[in-house]
């Protein structure tokens, strides 16, 4: 059984009047790629800050593989790799040149500083170009040359926040495999994305946040399960203008009874309705509408994936 290699307790962190950051609870298996998924300000980019030291929380506890990083600040350090949103590269030296730099600050030296930086260069598949300003590498390769420097003290656990935003399909890709390749060997991945369909693809489990807050945690299959058949959401005419508020209550009366139906909600003037069985249940509640003469004014469904789980739980689109 995998042991627990980082936990965050109750972590808070406030900016005046506004939390940021509410009561994070986290345990993270070593030897997994862990996502934290939400919208951009939802607090991934503080957590991520206070687990690795750059920032101090209010209140909360974090360890790394038992130890303290409060206590032991350096020895947690030396343990994390973080790959930031921003590019911490110099632009006119080559991406050799860079992470030779980068191993050198942890006392890389010599012929082990060498081979690893030639190492980090295949794995981002850079090599060709090493030699290169980074002033000229598309932004999908600087950013490839930015995981390729969080890994160069060969950390045990590598942060990765929001590392394929602005990159080519081709860098997307190599992230990607990067990725899975890191995992493989052994190494603990946290990941921050507001791209539902990459947590789905690459993590063992996931935290969704809004606004400072997990709000679900579980593996990519079980949120998406937790879904049933997917999600009708119907607009009904406006009993003002049409049929009167009894036959809309009768309509929500009988299609709650119906086996395929899991559950009901009103949400701004439509129907919310989560589904066992999505075909079965709009079969169904085609025919009730029908026979009470309720006219539907609008259809959507919401795919069981990731991004309807995270719509489902907050009311709102991941990029909002």
């Amino acid at each position: 059984m995998s042991k627990t290699i980082l936990e965050a307790r109750n972590l808070l962190k406030k900016y005046g009047d506004l939390t940021a950051v509410n009561d994070v609870n986290l345990a993270i298996q070593q030897g997994e790629i862990f996502g934290l998924l939400g919208p951009n300000g939802a607090g991934k980019t503080t957590i991520i800050s206070m687990i690795t030291g750059l920032l101090k929380p209010n209140s909360g506890r974090i360890t790394v593989d038992g130890t303290d990083l409060q206590t032991d600040t350096y020895a947690v350090k030396a343990k994390l790799g973080l790959v930031p949103q921003e590019l911490a590269l110099y632009p006119t030296l080559s991406a050799r040149d860079n992470l030779a730099f980068f191993g050198s600050i942890y006392g890389m030296g010599g012929k082990h500083l060498r081979e690893r930086v030639d190492a980090m260069l295949a794995m981002v598949e850079l090599t060709e170009r090493a030699n290169e300003a980074i002033s000229k590498y598309s932004g999908g390769m600087k950013r490839r040359v930015n995981i390729a420097a969080g890994l160069m003290h060969e950390p045990e656990v590598l942060f990765l926040d929001e590392p394929t935003v602005g990159v080519d399909p081709q860098s997307r890709n190599a992230i990607f495999e990067a990725v899975k390749d890191l995992n493989r060997a052994g190494m603990t991945v946290i990941y921050t994305t507001h791209y539902m369909e990459e947590a789905q693809r690459l993590c063992h489990r996931v935290a969704i946040i809004d606004e400072g807050q997990i709000i679900a945690l579980d593996t990519p299959s079980a949120l998406i399960q937790s879904l049933g058949g997917g999600i009708l959401v119907l607009g009904l005419e406006d009993p003002n203008a049409g049929p009167d508020l009894g036959r809309v209550q009768a309509v929500l009366d009988r299609v709650i009874e119906l086996p395929a139906v899991k559950s009901i909600s009103r949400d701004d003037g439509h129907l919310k309705i989560e589904t066992h069985r999505f075909q079965e249940a709009l079969m169904n509640i085609l025919d009730i509408t029908n026979q009470l003469d309720v006219r539907i004014t609008s259809m959507e469904k919401w795919e069981p994936n990731l991004e309807s789980v995270f719509l489902h739980l907050t009311g709102k689109k991941l990029r909002e």
